[in-house]
């Protein structure tokens, strides 16, 4: 690189599929980065004219001809500064996620993205066709490579610019956060930095698009591998980085603490906003009971929407504690929010004597706690129809995934804010919360948490204790980790949650005693013992079978039988296997399968239970 090149970095908010207003804002960018910042080109996110993902729009024929109609009022509207913006692109082969460069009027060059991403999120191969080409164009005496998104995520065509002759490297981005994705863009755009010796311009965009979320975060390395800008998450940004051969960047940390803790609130934030704004209502409602979900949700919609546009409901029922409801109203007043309170005790009444003969004779268990739950789900939505507000739902992570929630009650919503937040998140984001202002009273925060559905309920009592069950859905939905490999990381099996197995041995009737004395030793007691006949090769007999002879060599055998659960298998089978073996042929076998149910006909006991 012989010159040097002043690159304008436009991290923005889309709206998927509004075609105007995404040119509206491209080209007030463009003109800001030209006026303001003298900027020689500025660069976009990925699919910037139609949002992402647009999904099946891309298949509407009128759709793609507003796109070419929103890309020629661009180039009609920016003169004076090199545009780099992402949309779909026609290709003889089909449609491309592609990449335009616009100067002074007209598409000088354009991109195909390569690698189409088709997993978690992402499915790219159901609307586009990969391209195969590299382009490389000039810019004031720099060569300017484009790559999208995926592309910088493998060596190949960033490899490819690079030996068309690239200076500099562009990548156009639609990439959603998760709370160590920064962390992985920072590893893998300085692994390209090392293999290419070449500075990445990495521009993403923000906002919330339905569960998505777009951190921004859009940054410059430098050929050393340092960043040398980086945008503020969750923020639209223009910004201007000189670009030349001497670059250098600045060591980079990963936020911890509260720094991290803050950029995760923000994406809650900007998800309930965006989702409220982008699809047109005025404002949320949400059940507020006193518990730490519905508070830590109370103040993620009140700071991306405005104390006037959320309405909190406390719906309290005979098993609602008094310091639940002192702490809503308190946290209402603290927030500025219309705050009201209608208890459930008399629909709740009325379902119970409507349903009193079909429950006749029958205990009370979790069906009467999930009529309560319905009970304020239906005056949530019936608040939500005359309104117009948005119903938010408060579960978190944890609770969902153990399917510790109601059906039609406490999952009866339009948008759910914590649902990929876990309870110890939910905790350490109240706390942070609080560090600006102090809007969650203490004892929500201090309490052991609990439904409120029955007398004196707590999570526990459903539940193991959060510190360790979070760890445990970690490592099995985020880690994809098994069973077995989480109960080799420290974590006990609790006795309900264990499979039962059957264990059939078939050995050597003389060896049953030794087999009897190995099984007490290491615990196993109970067993069935029936005389059976096995397969040996000792001299036997001969048969006919529809003219064909064969040999039978029977040898009694007797069968072992023994219900353990599955942590106990192995030491069964060690046991059996030592005390069996004599070395010889017809020694017998070992079976093991899964039983569904065992009841002990003494005591009516059940499964883990009876064995």
């Amino acid at each position: 690189m012989s010159s040097t090149l002043k690159v304008a970095l436009a991290q923005i908010d889309l709206m998927v599929g509004d075609v105007d207003a995404n040119v509206s804002k491209v080209i007030v960018f463009a003109q800001r980065a030209r006026d303001e910042l003298q900027a020689d080109l500025v660069v976009f996110p990925e699919l910037t004219l139609t949002g992402y993902p647009p999904e099946d729009l891309l298949m509407r024929r009128s759709f793609l001809g507003w796109v070419d109609q929103g890309l020629k009022q661009v180039c009609a509207a920016v003169q004076g500064i090199d545009v780099i913006l992402g949309l779909p692109l026609c290709g003889d082969d089909g449609l491309h996620n592609g990449a335009a460069v616009i100067r002074d009027g007209e598409v000088i060059a354009s991109y195909y993205k390569h690698l189409l991403p088709n997993y978690s999120v992402f499915d790219e191969k159901r609307y586009f066709t990969p391209g195969h080409e590299a382009c490389v164009y000039d810019c004031k005496g720099t060569k300017v490579g484009l790559t999208l998104c995926e592309d910088i995520w493998q060596p190949g065509p960033a490899a490819a610019s690079a030996a068309a002759g690239a200076d500099i490297l562009i990548n156009l981005n639609a990439s959603p956060y998760h709370r160590k994705k920064q962390v992985e863009r920072m590893m893998v755009l300085d692994q390209r930095v090392v293999e290419l010796g070449l500075p990445i311009v990495y521009v993403n965009c923000v906002g919330g698009q339905d569960e998505l979320v777009f951190d921004g975060q859009s940054m410059v390395v430098a050929s050393d591998g340092l960043p040398v800008l980086m945008a503020p998450p969750f923020e639209e940004n223009l910004s201007v980085v000189t670009i030349d051969a001497q670059m250098k960047g600045e060591a980079w940390e990963p936020r911890q603490g509260d720094e991290e803790l803050a950029v995760f609130y923000k994406a809650l934030v900007t998800g309930v906003r965006d989702y409220v704004n982008k699809n047109g209502f005025p404002g949320v409602l949400l059940g507020l009971s006193g518990g730490i979900d519905s508070a830590l949700t109370l103040a993620i919609a009140v700071d991306a929407l405005g104390a006037d546009r959320v309405n909190a409901v406390m719906m309290p029922s005979r098993y609602t504690a008094d310091m639940s409801q002192d702490d809503a109203a308190e946290q209402a007043r603290l927030m500025g929010v219309d705050y009201r309170s209608i208890p459930i005790k008399p629909a709740f009444d009325a379902f119970l004597q409507m349903l009193a003969p079909s429950f006749e004779g029958l205990p009370v268990d979790s069906t009467e706690e999930n009529i309560q739950a319905r009970c304020r789900g239906i005056l949530l939505m019936a608040l939500s129809n005359k309104s117009g507000r948005m119903v938010l739902t408060t579960g978190n992570k944890s609770e969902m995934s153990v399917g510790y929630a109601t059906l039609y009650g406490d999952m009866a919503g339009g948008f759910a804010p914590l649902k990929d937040v876990s309870k110890l998140m939910v905790y350490a984001l109240s706390r942070y919360r609080n560090t600006l202002s102090p809007v969650i009273p203490e004892r929500v925060i201090t309490r052991p948490p609990s439904a409120e559905l029955s007398e004196d309920q707590k999570d526990s009592d459903s539940l193991p204790e959060y510190e360790v069950l979070d760890p445990i859905l970690e490592r099995f939905i985020e880690l994809d980790e098994s069973v077995d490999d989480i109960i080799a990381a420290g974590f006990d099996a609790h006795e309900e949650y264990r499979q039962m197995k059957k264990i059939e041995a078939i050995v050597k009737p003389f060896k049953l005693d030794d087999v009897r004395e190995a099984l007490t030793e290491v615990g196993f007691s109970g067993m069935t013992v029936t005389e059976v006949k096995g397969f040996g090769r000792q001299k036997g007999h001969t048969e006919l079978y529809r003219g064909a002879e064969y040999v039978v060599d029977f040898l009694p055998k007797v069968k072992l039988e023994i219900v353990v659960d599955d942590a106990s298998v192995d030491a069964c089978l060690e046991a059996i296997q030592s005390a069996a073996r004599t070395g010889k042929i017809g020694d017998g076998k070992i079976f093991v399968s899964t039983v569904e149910q065992a009841i002990r006909i003494r005591t009516g006991e059940r499964d883990n239970e009876a064995v």
